[in-house]
């Protein structure tokens, strides 16, 4: 069995995220998304919220479940017995960024190997704090959000 960890902030999960989470879950068996503690962050939703939201947008994906962590990716991915991380990529800065990781899981943990998905073309400028900003400004956020979280994303910025 092929168990997968796609990890992130997801602060909150956008339709970007959640195309990758699709995607991701037809190809391994198992899919854990886990919400993931930044330092650098100050986020929008607890973490405790970040998770309901998640498994609020992926409850009627069998194969797919959600998880917290604050240990490092590597550590926890040994943990879990996954040996595959799942990244999204939208733009070049991204793949630097992500390759550095890589090789630093891998060095952490070299039985884990990280497996790049490139984001659908009408996701390549949608981030977390995209959904934030344009919801400050009380734009739809159809576009942007998974339809279940939207009220609760508004709901922060009021």
């Amino acid at each position: 069995m092929k168990t997968a960890i796609y990890p992130g902030s997801f602060d909150p999960i956008t339709l970007g995220h959640l195309d990758i989470v699709r995607r991701a879950a037809d190809i391994f068996d198992k899919l854990i998304i886990c919400v993931m503690v930044n330092a650098e962050k100050n986020p929008m939703f607890s973490l405790e919220e970040r998770l309901e939201l998640v498994q609020r947008v992926t409850k009627h994906i069998p194969n797919v479940e959600a998880d917290t962590s604050d240990l490092l990716l590597a550590e926890y991915a040994r943990k879990k017995g996954a040996n595959i991380v799942v990244k999204g990529l939208r733009v070049v800065s991204d793949y630097e960024r992500e390759c550095q990781m890589a090789l630093i899981n891998k060095k952490i943990n070299p039985d884990l190997d990280t497996f790049f998905l490139p984001a659908r073309e009408q996701y390549t400028y949608l981030s977390s704090s995209i959904v934030k900003e344009m919801a400050k400004y009380g734009v739809a956020l159809e576009e942007f959000a998974p339809q279940e979280i939207i009220a609760d994303i508004m709901g922060k910025v009021r």
